[in-house]
């Protein structure tokens, strides 16, 4: 009985076109992809800089896990807090500009760790509608403990601040990504940062997308804005994406990342990351700092997918960073085109509802600093094919 009302549900995504399918990868995380025996140009993964494969940081990990081992034994703050741990912590705070970080296993618990933990009974978050699930979640965790969560349309500064304007919450929330992971736009950070001084408002930033990418030496979003450092500001950063490796990171003011520590449920509550990971992301931290000319490839590799891509029937939406997408609009008919690419020998997912909104189906580019230009020469050639 219980089967079958899961098998119902199951039946009714795959009518809706929905149906999620693995991939099983049959080499590193890199520009080309083996998938059932056959190599196929990956334009799937988020290794912006094409990090994910690169030797200097397996030969930092294969070290760490050589002299640390291969797990910490036990939560941070019972006695899995390895020396590589509080290394990469301080590294990341003098990366990104503040007094203090505060490392997770991920990206989605590093969130779950700063709302609900921030917004306790009476506080009011206001989040952009388009903000990544994690971010959802993590304010469905503070209204179950008595926080009011409000959304407000994407990137819309004035709708924000009739909100803001409105509430006389004790404790107030702007919880925003930096880069938007489906549409690859930028939020309006140094109009954010005036609302949140002006409403005296705790001004949270996930960086996941802009981490390592964005801004001088990759400093991230709040450095590309020319934003310093304020204890009104928590930046979370992912270190699986652009940092080629895993986990991820809160930056904040010392107050509030002791806070986080004492406090935050998905931190206290969880085993730390094997500290070779640690080692590795040292050595990554390092690669990002000195990786101009992988950051100027990867502009330039965007700018000839978009001046490629003009003249196609499906719109790409105005995104300026490695997150490209094509708008194809119903879900059988972005994945029809998804295989055809696949056919090509070209890896470009579809993505639908509802991690986008309904009749927004489209194709993620995801562009990398390992593509060559005939890469994406390949690509776009082939888009006009099938357009």
């Amino acid at each position: 009985m219980i089967d079958q009302r899961l098998a119902s549900e199951l039946a009714d995504i795959a009518a809706a076109g929905l149906t999620r399918r693995r991939r099983v990868l049959e080499s590193p995380c890199g520009r080309i992809a083996a998938v059932d025996g056959k190599n196929v140009l990956n334009f799937a993964s988020n290794d912006y800089l094409g990090l994910a494969g690169n030797a200097e940081i397996a030969a930092a990990l294969a070290a760490g896990a050589v002299r640390w081992g291969a797990g910490s034994g036990a939560s941070h703050l019972v006695s899995g807090h390895l020396a590589p741990h509080e290394t990469l912590e301080q590294e990341i705070a003098d990366f990104t500009g503040f007094p203090r970080a505060l490392t997770f296993s991920t990206g989605y618990l590093a969130n779950l760790a700063i709302v609900p933990t921030l917004a306790t009974r009476g506080a009011v978050i206001f989040s952009d509608k388009l903000n990544h699930a994690s971010l959802i979640d993590a304010m469905q965790l503070a209204k179950a403990q008595g926080a009011e969560t409000q959304r407000y349309p994407h990137c819309d500064m004035a709708a924000l601040e009739r909100l803001l304007a409105a509430s006389d919450a004790p404790i107030k929330l702007i919880v925003t990504d930096a880069v938007f992971s489906m549409d690859g736009d930028l939020a309006p950070l140094p109009l954010l940062f005036e609302l949140a001084e002006r409403y005296d408002a705790w001004l949270v930033i996930d960086d996941a997308h802009g981490f390592g990418v964005l801004g001088p030496q990759g400093r991230g979003s709040l450095a590309h804005f020319n934003l310093p450092y304020h204890p009104r500001l928590l930046l979370m950063g992912t270190l699986g994406k652009a940092a080629g490796v895993g986990g991820a990171f809160v930056a904040g003011s010392e107050t509030a990342i002791e806070y986080l520590l004492q406090r935050a449920r998905s931190y206290i509550f969880t085993t730390a990351a094997p500290p070779a990971i640690a080692c590795a992301l040292s050595k990554s931290l390092q690669i990002i700092e000195r990786g101009d000319a992988l950051r100027a490839n990867l502009f330039a590799r965007i700018g000839q997918l978009r001046d490629g891509l003009g003249s196609l029937p499906w719109p790409l939406l105005p995104s300026a960073t490695a997150i490209q997408p094509l708008i194809v609009g119903e879900n059988e008919a972005a994945l029809v085109l998804a295989k055809a690419l696949w056919e090509r020998g070209l890896w470009v997912p579809a993505i639908r509802p509802p991690t986008v909104p309904k009749g927004t189906a489209r194709l993620r580019i995801s562009i990398s600093a390992a593509h060559t230009a005939a890469d994406i020469d390949q690509l776009i050639h082939a888009l006009e094919e099938l357009a």
